[in-house]
């Protein structure tokens, strides 16, 4: 009584999950379906490329850049209302937009308003799932993921289709109505948290608990103790953010690569459908090519999920997530060579698959290395460290485009990016399992050591303790009967 049910893996989770595909698809395909209006705008305001760029990049950067504060107020109040209250300011933001009467005021209310509203729709809905699942993760993470393709899908037709009917106030009219269903969505994140025993039997069984501490309900996602009070203010900080991550050798590899990925992994996306009406094709045409990218994306993504989730794959994921990024490197270094709309269907289709495979993976990598414990710390940690070169990304693209007058090296510099980061993943994680297999046989050997005999037990158990906190998650792998553990939001 008191303690935190098993993630159920199934039943109602699949809700879960589908909420989480419209909130997710809406947080990482509406900067990219803003494309469309990126040439009408720029040519309203009379801005540059890399000006127009900063539109996305502010709001990308934002929505990444603002994970410890959506961390925060998911362990504090739990992800539903977080969800609901992103879905309201995505729908502000976008009808504030329609109003605007210069290229500031839009990075104020597409870039940090929106993009606010956003980074409260995307880290509480991968958090959700999380605790939704365990042996099924991956596919959960694949089909939630798969939320961004289909948003995208569906937003760049719908895009021109609002522009040539309502012009591009009208159409930002609109979008601002329709994020307004993150709402929805956030409502079917029923909480799942402490157990529901009454307080009564927590205060009957106070002498036996007295020295584990009672477990009370003020917060859906909270575990507290009666040493609380005594904390300092660092620790207290602490128990939402575990910054104890930066001394992770795992994390801090994943942090490293992903950094040096996200400097090219937008770009290239954003100025697709530019890069198409440049070439002259016509504005249906390059709307086209989001939709082929996101219709091989929606399949990818899935896909990656259940084969993530295999016996061979799953226990040296890693390697698989770093092959992912340098297929997309390799994409992008070869895009230059298609110069008809033939070529660029071809390449936005294997871009799609390669996309798809990195974004299938972001978040469950990242839980593979920290444990679900730690995760939400985690990932609000990596997404404040990725703002910086999201932000950079597309303007450094934009003025590459504006200095050469040319697309092509926007692309090999995305390219080369993302096949150096993809290249740094697989040789530090090499050197990662290496090390953990090396520290698992120092440990059996102790625990074989006749003098250890004394200490097996403890062992044993600091061993399930440090695999969940400080190692790659073994849980999926060990037998379902090893009991339930009570997690402590990572502290």
């Amino acid at each position: 009584a008191g303690r935190a049910p098993g993630p159920p893996d199934g039943g109602w989770g699949w809700v879960v999950v589908f909420g989480a595909f419209v909130s997710i698809g809406f947080a990482y395909a509406f900067p990219k379906g803003l494309a469309i209006f990126f040439k009408e705008i720029q040519d309203f305001f009379g801005t540059s490329y890399s000006e127009v760029a900063w539109v996305s990049s502010i709001m990308l950067a934002t929505t990444y850049g603002a994970g410890p504060i959506s961390s925060i107020l998911v362990n504090r109040y739990g992800s539903r209302p977080v969800v609901m209250f992103g879905g309201l300011l995505c729908g502000v933001g976008m009808i504030s937009a329609a109003f605007c009467t210069s290229i500031l005021q839009l990075y104020i209310c597409v870039g940090f308003i929106t993009g606010f509203g956003l980074a409260l729709n995307l880290q509480p809905s991968v958090i959700i799932i999380g605790k939704y699942f365990l042996k099924r993760r991956p596919i959960a993470n694949g089909l939630a993921m798969a939320g961004s393709p289909v948003m995208l899908c569906t937003l760049a037709p719908l895009n021109q289709f609002l522009f040539d009917n309502f012009g591009w106030r009208g159409s930002f009219l609109i979008l601002g109505a329709i994020l307004l269903n993150c709402c929805v969505a956030g409502a079917l994140f029923r909480p799942i948290g402490p157990g529901t025993a009454p307080v009564k039997t927590q205060v009957t069984e106070e002498g036996k608990d007295a020295l584990k501490g009672k477990i009370t309900e003020d917060g859906p996602m909270e575990n507290k103790t009666e040493e609380e009070g005594e904390k300092d203010c660092f620790e207290k900080v602490n128990q939402y953010l575990d910054f104890s991550l930066f001394k992770h050798r795992g994390f801090l590899i994943y942090l490293i690569g992903n950094v040096l990925m996200f400097l090219g992994f937008f770009a290239p996306i954003v100025f697709l459908a530019p890069y198409a009406k440049h070439t002259g094709i016509d504005e249906y045409s390059a709307a086209f090519l989001l939709s082929i990218l996101a219709m091989v994306d929606m399949v990818a993504r899935p896909t990656t999920g259940i084969v993530a989730n295999s016996r061979w794959v799953r226990p040296r994921i890693q390697y698989f997530f770093s092959f992912a990024i340098a297929f997309n490197g390799a994409c992008h270094l070869l895009c230059p060579l298609a110069s008809s709309y033939t070529g660029l269907i071809v390449y936005s289709s294997f871009f799609g698959l390669a996309f798809g495979m990195v974004c299938a993976m972001l978040f469950e990598t990242l839980m593979d290395l920290v444990g679900a414990a730690r995760f939400t710390s985690a990932v609000g940690l990596v997404t404040i460290a990725e703002c910086c070169t999201i932000l950079l990304g597309p303007p450094i693209g934009g003025i590459l485009i504006d200095t050469f007058g040319d697309y092509k090296y926007m692309f090999i510099k995305c390219g080369a990016v993302m096949v150096l980061a993809g290249t740094f993943l697989f040789v530090m994680n090499y050197y990662n399992y290496r090390m953990l297999a090396k520290e698992e046989k120092e440990r059996k050997a102790k625990e074989e050591d006749p003098k250890s005999v004394r200490t097996e037990n403890e062992g044993k158990k600091n061993w399930n303790k440090d695999s969940t906190q400080d190692g790659p998650e073994l849980e999926p792998l060990r037998e379902k009967g090893g009991g339930l553990k009570k997690e402590m939001n990572g502290t």
